[in-house]
């Protein structure tokens, strides 16, 4: 087990959709204990393979209690309810910045667990927005993407004004998912 260093925004591995995992093997079990190295040394909510690197479907989470992972994880937005939570969300490939973004509040996460098994977690509230963020992620997909334009362009002012910036800005992308209602 280790801590794994994070790719920050602007590493083309974000943007890249990653693979469905096709083998349950001691190597995607290492992966996800990496994983969970790596979340809880960065104090963060979640964490994708693709932000270590690794472009293969699977990511770890540690929100209100609720601990888990999912492999090959697939959405489920309950089409009764499409209530939206607009609110601060961070991510550890963009450190110390947070902004308002619009997420389900509700939604169910079905995947498998590293040796295979069905797993099924429903998530309300911060664990939907971090299920939501995670498998965004594995699509390539960054928060920043689902913003509105105009919140977006200052998303990227406070990027290119962060430390941690290194350079010329990476192209962003629409987020190939609905936007859940209005873009604020």
């Amino acid at each position: 087990m280790s801590v794994v260093p994070v790719r920050m925004f602007g590493d083309p591995v974000l943007s890249t959709a990653a693979e469905p995992v096709t083998t349950f093997d001691a190597q995607l079990r290492r992966l996800v204990r990496d994983l969970f190295d790596t979340l809880e040394s960065e104090r963060g909510s979640g964490l994708a393979a693709n932000q270590i690197g690794v472009g293969v479907r699977a990511f770890v989470f540690h929100v209100d209690g609720v601990r888990g992972h999912l492999v090959n994880p697939v959405l489920d937005l309950p089409n009764d309810d499409d209530e939206e939570q607009d609110g601060p969300e961070g991510c550890l490939s963009m450190p110390g910045l947070y902004f308002d973004t619009v997420r389900r509040q509700h939604v169910v996460a079905k995947g498998y667990s590293d040796r295979g098994d069905p797993v099924q977690v429903v998530g309300t509230g911060e664990l939907a927005r971090c299920l939501q963020h995670e498998t965004d992620h594995l699509d390539g997909v960054l928060f920043i993407d689902r913003m509105s334009p105009q919140r977006r362009r200052n998303a990227m002012r406070a990027i290119r004004e962060a430390p941690w910036f290194g350079g010329a800005a990476p192209r962003v992308q629409v987020s190939p998912h609905p936007l859940f209602g209005r873009i604020r």
